[in-house]
């Protein structure tokens, strides 16, 4: 067990920003965080960090406080936050040399490699770079120390496309280990369902939906009969309705697939169509 999380109460005030989170990550564990703005995402990874102490509830870290880990364990924690906190004074390679003292376990052959496949500026001023060189430089940083436990907060915000694409790559061997687990936050939710294998989504500081990849996206379904629906039929928990013409879209969560023999005896021709987890999302925030 790598994090523990058990009834977490964060407030800011009388708001409750994260209201009785409980959840555990394990080795191998790839977490799509997911919300919208205001969903309390950064709110969530600042606490388990222990950048923030919680109001009520406990978050731990190999079985220790997230407040309390020594210096070893944070040791095997990478971190990339939306915000770089560079040495504006430095170059890249002063920034990576100066790093790389600090971190027992660093792999100076993965850094050169990333550096030079990302065309990362090292003899430019840190004030000087673009915020997509930042970007780079500050995930070079995360990974190329081998960390356990690596939280990625809109990681790929100031990347281009290409740049976004190896980073991807890159994780998604870093997953394929399962010697770690990965917390990824991103607006871009095609990027996470590339390498996620668990999906946390929070929803006014709520768990929605704690669990594997795999049973979200078979559980929201959207329906589509072919003549308009009266009644909504009770077994369906309905999420949202749209009514086009003489036919009926019923986007519904808790879908069991054995309910569609019981729908087609009813509505014959009813049809099930499965959904991306950016769709997913869309659907239940709307």
């Amino acid at each position: 067990m790598i994090i523990a999380m058990d009834a977490l109460v964060r407030k800011f005030g009388q708001h409750k920003v994260l209201n009785g989170l409980t959840a555990t990550i394990q080795r191998g564990d790839v977490i799509a965080l997911l919300g919208k703005n205001g969903a309390g995402k950064s709110t969530l990874l600042q606490t388990i960090l222990g950048f923030g102490l919680p109001d009520c509830g406990t978050v731990t870290l190999w079985q220790t406080p997230s407040v309390s880990l020594t210096q070893l364990q944070k040791q095997k924690i990478g971190f990339v936050p939306q915000q770089d906190e560079l040495l504006e004074q430095l170059n890249g390679a002063e920034h990576l040399k100066l790093f790389s003292k600090f971190r027992s376990n660093w792999d100076q052959a993965c850094c050169e490699r990333l550096v030079d496949s990302w065309k990362i500026p090292l003899q430019t001023r840190i004030s000087k770079m673009s915020p997509g060189q930042r970007q780079k430089l500050s995930i070079v940083l995360a990974l190329c120390h081998q960390p356990e436990l690596l939280i990625l907060d809109e990681p790929v915000a100031s990347l281009d496309p290409m740049a976004r694409r190896q980073f991807l790559a890159e994780l998604i061997d870093i997953a394929a280990e399962q010697q770690r687990a990965i917390i990824f936050s991103s607006h871009i939710v095609s990027d996470m369902e590339r390498i996620a294998n668990q999906v946390w989504l929070l929803k006014n500081g709520e768990m929605a939906f704690q669990g594997p990849l795999d049973d979200l996206k078979e559980s929201v379904v959207r329906l589509h009969f072919s003549q308009p629906l009266a009644d909504v039929p009770k077994e369906l928990s309905l999420v949202r309705r749209q009514q086009l013409g003489t036919s009926t879209t019923l986007t519904v969560e808790h879908w069991q697939p054995e309910q569609l023999d019981a729908l087609q005896l009813h509505y014959p021709g009813v049809r099930v169509e499965y959904l991306s987890l950016e769709e997913i999302f869309l659907e239940l925030n709307r």
